[in-house]
């Protein structure tokens, strides 16, 4: 413990909070509507296609948006950035409260939300350039743990509902957005190692230099499979554990809100561990361990048996989303507002992909299981991919050694 406390004070520690409320507001926003998604699809009468798409959207609106404001904090610093955003999440709620009367519209709502995703390419920018390249992963590992608002969110929104309606639950969730901005705005440095002239200037070939490396794509293939399944499932369990095991609004919210509390507090230990075992040997286990304990959840054992091997499956998404940040830090320090902010958005996609392919597989197959299956074979995919990358080091290091190099 008194390891961490000194690696926390190694860095401009309100800055870092101030990144972590970004984001922890931000992804209560960015899921709301997946926690509202019970009474949202009894409104409209949904298919499964149709309440996969519902809750997926937010997430795909996230994806987009997250390469432009990675690249953008970069660029005008993510301070600035991060204030934009939580003005475009404002007007979604806005719009969420005060109409979005047809499924269309909340749609709309939702794609308007993604700003609320895009938050990560800010905070995780941010906890970087806080701290020494020596404790990168434990500070991107906390400012990430802000995806625990899945948990707020999840929890309160439903009891909420049935008190005011989901409408206005919308205009409550402006309150904390706003208060977020104050904070915000008091806590984070306008920070930033270059000068405004100095950042414009080197924008262009830092993301130029970053784009022309094949790890970069990578890690948003592995990325995609962790905080994809991590984000995805968050917004989906609801409508899931309703449909398969007919519990209530209520407690599929607090079943999913115990799922994302094990991903969001084992994140930050992700990064930990990673910074002291290397990244890429603790990404082997992590994909292993999310194949398997996919793979019998896709069996569809009774609620408990589901409901636990759920809550581990997100903790070792959660845990896996840590070590991926450990690695980009390591291997893209000086873009890593850009490299946030496009391996972020592969995530964003990955977890708009497993919601609909779960709903339209349902539709097509009747069952749940084969959605699924087609995950845990992604997540071996990744298994796989860690391997060969392990053996692709392994050699490169073999051959600087007998040159006379150093190994990287």
């Amino acid at each position: 413990m008194r390891a961490v406390i000194s690696a926390l004070r190694s860095g401009h520690w309100p800055s870092l909070a101030g990144a972590w409320l970004h984001f922890e507001v931000s992804f209560m926003a960015w899921l709301l509507i997946g926690a509202l998604s019970l009474s949202i699809m009894t409104e409209f009468g949904l298919t499964a296609t149709q309440k996969g798409l519902l809750v997926a959207v937010p997430l795909l609106g996230g994806a987009l948006l997250r390469v432009l404001v990675g690249a953008s904090s970069d660029r005008f610093g993510p301070r600035a950035i991060g204030l934009a955003l939580l003005g475009c999440e404002g007007l979604a709620l806005l719009w969420g409260w005060l109409d979005a009367s047809s499924y269309l519209q909340v749609l709309g709502v939702g794609l308007l939300l993604g700003a609320a995703g895009a938050s990560f390419a800010v905070a995780l920018p941010l906890a970087s350039r806080a701290y020494p390249p020596a404790h990168q992963g434990l500070a991107m590992g906390i400012a990430a743990s802000g995806n625990s608002g899945s948990v707020l969110a999840m929890f309160f929104a439903p009891r909420l509902e049935q008190l005011v309606g989901w409408h206005a639950v919308f205009g409550l969730m402006i309150l904390p957005v706003a208060l977020t901005t104050l904070l915000f705005t008091l806590l984070v440095r306008d920070d930033m190692d270059l000068s405004r002239h100095e950042r414009s200037s080197a924008w262009w070939a830092m993301t130029a230099e970053a784009l022309r490396q094949p790890s970069m794509y990578w890690l948003c293939f592995v990325y995609a499979v962790t905080f994809g399944g991590f984000v995805g499932l968050s917004s989906f369990l609801p409508i899931f554990f309703h449909d398969q095991y007919g519990v209530g609004i209520v407690t599929a919210g607090s079943l999913t809100a115990a799922c994302g509390l094990a991903g969001s507090l084992i994140r930050p230990f992700g990064g930990y561990v990673a910074d002291h075992l290397g990244g890429l040997r603790v990404l082997r286990a992590v994909f292993l361990g999310m194949a398997v304990v996919t793979m019998v959840i896709g069996q569809l054992p009774v609620l408990p048996w589901a409901a636990t091997l759920m809550i581990l499956a997100m903790a070792v998404m959660g845990f896996g989303n840590g070590v991926v940040f450990q690695v980009v830090s390591d291997r893209f320090p000086k873009q890593i507002g850009m490299a946030s902010g496009l391996i972020g958005a592969a995530g964003g996609f990955g977890g708009f992909l497993l919601p609909s392919w779960l709903g339209l597989l349902k539709d097509v197959t009747g069952t749940y299981q084969s959605g699924f299956l087609l995950f845990a074979m992604l997540a071996l995919g990744a298994w796989l991919s860690v391997v060969l990358t392990i053996r692709r080091s392994r050699w490169v290091d073999k051959r600087h050694i007998g040159t006379g190099g150093f190994p990287h």
